[in-house]
């Protein structure tokens, strides 16, 4: 049988961003496949080193569109770390519920996405209604929709009044009712599950050689998340359940990214809940004492690492981040491997696709 080469991006409708596949295809299964990335590299880190760590904190604000404000938050935490600052609780809380309430936004644009490209759109329209309610709270919380522009070296820049905070938890009540029910359709949805179930599949053995982290890496039995495993202020002092799946198929990490949604309601409500009393920022020096640091956060795609170096100056020496999509994106040749050619979209859509924040 005749093999012919498909291209696919790095311009293409199935794709968000700029990143090329050649698929090897014969009749109707891909035989091998070929990956290439650095249309959008924009030497972030590079740009680090020319700017204060006041303008990094907005700079690295622009990794990713989707995670902005987890970004801010695992850079300032390593900041703060070199200074050896200790932040109020009140800012703490404060940080994580926007952390908690990017999650939901996050997996639930990504539910819209996958039934996009498998011909689902009833969920993608539900899934991206249900969206628009974070992205009002968000935009209460922080004034952005996207970009929130919250954090700054020592807390945060925003606070909640009681009735909003009244206002917020009642938000979240309705929010939580509309997720159950999209949660309901991936568990029962033949449709969706005959796209999804035994296609992409990772083993534990691979997800462990390639270092893939966050919900592919849950959904192959790999039970590992830093909000419980090397838990920070306020994880520490809260109550909630880890999502894994053994399959390892994309119909699994469909099923955990929903089940986290759920436990990221139930974290807001419990911050609102136990919110302390207190200031939401503190004074720091503008310059860094020299040393280095590993900062760590479980970002809705799995575990953002940021090591920092300062020199004593006012501007970092060395910013090197290590985001969760480029693991997740080296696993896509292996997995669309002996799949069919109908069922690359869903391959490609399952690992949560973001190539702004792999190759900043």
């Amino acid at each position: 049988m005749t093999k012919i080469i498909v291209p696919i991006g790095p311009q293409h409708p199935l794709l968000k961003e700029p990143v090329s596949f050649q698929l090897t295809v014969e009749g109707e299964h891909v035989t091998e496949s070929a990956m290439r990335l650095g249309y959008v590299h924009r030497g972030i880190e590079r740009l680090c080193q020319e700017r204060t760590y006041v303008q990094n904190i907005h700079l690295l604000e622009r990794i990713c569109g989707i995670c902005s404000h987890v970004h801010t938050t695992t850079f300032c935490q390593g900041v703060e770390a070199l200074l050896g600052v200790k932040l109020p609780s009140r800012a703490l809380y404060l940080r994580a519920l926007l952390c908690e309430l990017e999650r939901i936004h996050s997996h639930l644009l990504w539910l819209g996405v996958l039934a996009l490209n498998i011909g689902f759109d009833t969920i993608f329209m539900y899934a991206w209604h249900d969206r628009e309610v974070v992205l009002d709270i968000m935009e209460d919380l922080s004034g952005g929709r996207v970009s929130h522009a919250v954090n700054i070296v020592g807390g945060v820049r925003f606070d909640l009044t009681d009735d909003r905070r009244v206002t917020l938890l009642r938000q979240l009540n309705g929010l939580e009712e509309q997720v159950r029910i999209l949660l309901g359709v991936v568990e029962h949805e033949q449709t969706l599950q005959a796209r999804t179930r035994n296609v992409g599949r990772l083993s534990l053995e691979q997800i462990r050689r390639y270092c893939v982290v966050g919900p592919v890496a849950r959904a192959s039995g790999l039970d590992v998340d830093l909000r419980r495993d090397m838990p920070r202020p306020p994880y520490d002092g809260l109550t909630f359940q880890v999502p894994v799946r053994q399959e390892g198929d994309v119909w699994a990490r469909t099923l955990v990214r929903m089940l986290e949604t759920v436990e990221s309601v139930h974290l807001c409500r419990q911050m609102l809940d136990l919110l302390p009393p207190g200031p939401v920022s503190t004074r720091v020096s503008r310059r860094v004492p020299a040393g280095e640091v590993v900062s760590r956060t479980e970002a809705p795609r799995g575990e953002v690492v940021y090591y920092i170096r300062s020199d004593g100056s006012d501007k970092p020496a060395r910013v090197k981040v290590r985001t969760p999509t480029l693991t997740n994106l080296i696993t896509l040749p292996s997995q669309l491997e002996n799949v069919n050619m109908a069922d690359v979209s869903v391959v490609l859509s399952g690992v949560d696709l973001c190539i702004a924040c792999a190759d900043r």
